[in-house]
């Protein structure tokens, strides 16, 4: 029924069912929120295989560290020249002096320094040596890239390198760059406990003393000692590992092998960069001492000058006490957990291989 203007009246009742069966047409703008699965990203992220080497380090360096600390502490301190010259002496003067708790003095920042330390090199060393080793792969099977200047060709190729080599330069310089910081609470605290009873007290000194620079004291000579020591330390264990398998015609090394090819690996390194190791101690703790060498080659003729060359060595006993059963151990637990961790993903693997 329409009214004078032409206007339709419908009762209300038919209006309503009219715009129930009518199709409603889908809006052009349409908005949605979807909250991320923080827990499931976690777990896929868990599940990966540096996940698993980056936990697996953590978990191997904490263990380690937690049974070996006595032997930092003493090794320390003959390093830095700080009490007695021998192993002995130096366990009687701590037990003395500060009880059996002295033996385990910096432990606490110990502790906090080698879980990241030992988990950021191990995951690095591992990522770094299967990028290597995948970008060798192609480049041998395609041409190395070639840089043309002129007439002068230059090929470059990855052929010469080691992976393992590389892997271990990248894992020692990556860990020191990231860790540093806590090596340097660390040894304030065992060297000059006095001064530095804890470790609230020795951050808020030395960031007064010093700012954050104080934090990165040393960082030149160390990065000079790590990067032999952890070049040497990690190519070893991998050949002698690689070596005695295929000597002995076996897929992996049982634990006690483990113990031991690490422990000479660490055995070795350390006998190569000690000279080093005993100049960057000298320089990070000589301002305690009243006297800092300006530089390494400072520091190391001054040990000449002072000791002779025995003394580029001194301490050297207590720190192979401590490094092959450290580099022994740690081996050991890393891969022991690398096989629990990942075991799941390699029962993945060998079942997609075997239906392929």
């Amino acid at each position: 029924m329409e009214d004078i203007y032409g206007v339709t009246v419908v009762p209300k009742e038919d209006l309503q069912l009219q715009l129930q069966l009518q199709p409603q047409k889908p809006s052009p703008f349409r908005l949605k929120l979807r909250v991320p699965d923080v827990g499931r990203a976690l777990q896929d992220m868990a599940k990966t295989r540096e996940a698993g080497e980056f936990l697996s380090g953590a978990l191997a360096g904490a263990m380690t560290k937690a049974i070996l600390a006595p032997l930092e502490t003493i090794r320390t301190r003959m390093v830095v020249g700080v009490g007695s010259k021998t192993i002995h002496g130096s366990f009687v003067q701590i037990i003395e002096k500060q009880g059996w708790q002295g033996l385990w003095a910096g432990n606490a920042i110990n502790m906090l320094r080698i879980v990241p330390t030992q988990a950021i090199e191990l995951a690095t060393f591992e990522h770094v040596k299967r990028v290597m080793t995948t970008a060798q792969e192609k480049w041998n099977q395609s041409e190395s890239p070639k840089l043309q200047v002129g007439q002068l060709s230059l090929s470059f190729s990855l052929s010469w390198l080691s992976p393992v080599a590389v892997g271990g330069a990248a894992a020692g310089i990556v860990s020191t760059l990231v860790c540093h910081p806590l090596e340097v609470l660390k040894d304030r605290l065992t060297v000059s406990h006095e001064i530095y009873p804890n470790l609230s007290i020795a951050v808020h000194k030395m960031y007064k003393d010093g700012g954050v620079g104080a934090f990165y004291s040393g960082i030149k000579p160390t990065l000079m000692g790590m990067l032999p020591y952890s070049t040497c330390y990690y190519f070893m264990y991998e050949t002698l590992k690689k070596s005695y398998c295929v000597t002995k015609k076996k897929e992996s090394l049982t634990r006690v092998e483990m113990l031991l090819i690490g422990a000479f690996s660490g055995l070795t390194a350390s006998t190569i960069s000690y000279p080093l190791e005993v100049a960057r101690k000298r320089l990070m703790v000589g301002a305690l001492l009243g006297k800092c060498p300006p530089n390494i080659s400072a520091a190391l003729a001054e040990v000449v000058r002072e000791e002779g060359m025995m003394g580029l060595y001194r301490g050297w006993g207590a720190s192979c006490l401590k490094v092959m059963p450290s580099s022994g151990i740690t081996w050991m637990f890393y891969e022991a957990w690398k096989d629990v961790l990942l075991a799941e993903r390699r029962k993945s693997k060998t079942q997609i291989s075997t239906q392929g």
